[in-house]
């Protein structure tokens, strides 16, 4: 293949840029557990391949996905502050 025809060709999105970019577009509430035990509640502001932006408050925290364990949707009648807690 060409080099011109192989720049035109464009990969796939994978599914975390797919998880992350849904979850950006609809403004959802999520909770990021870190591997250390943390967990963060915020909405995704932006990602790339190294990290998260993650607005919470007022307030925006840079988040490297290899610091994460697991993302799962919030409840935003919780009642649960948005910001730092450890997973008790």
């Amino acid at each position: 293949m060409k080099e011109s025809a192989m720049s035109q060709v464009k990969s796939p999105m994978n599914v975390q840029d797919g998880f992350y970019n849904q979850l950006r577009k609809e403004n959802t509430l999520i909770h990021i557990y870190l591997i250390n035990g943390k967990r963060l509640t915020g909405k995704v502001r932006r990602f790339d391949r190294y990290a998260v932006v993650l607005g919470v408050r007022q307030k925006e925290i840079l988040i490297y996905k290899h610091a994460i364990a697991s993302v799962t949707l919030g409840e935003p009648d919780s009642g649960e502050p948005q910001n730092y807690s450890s997973m008790d």
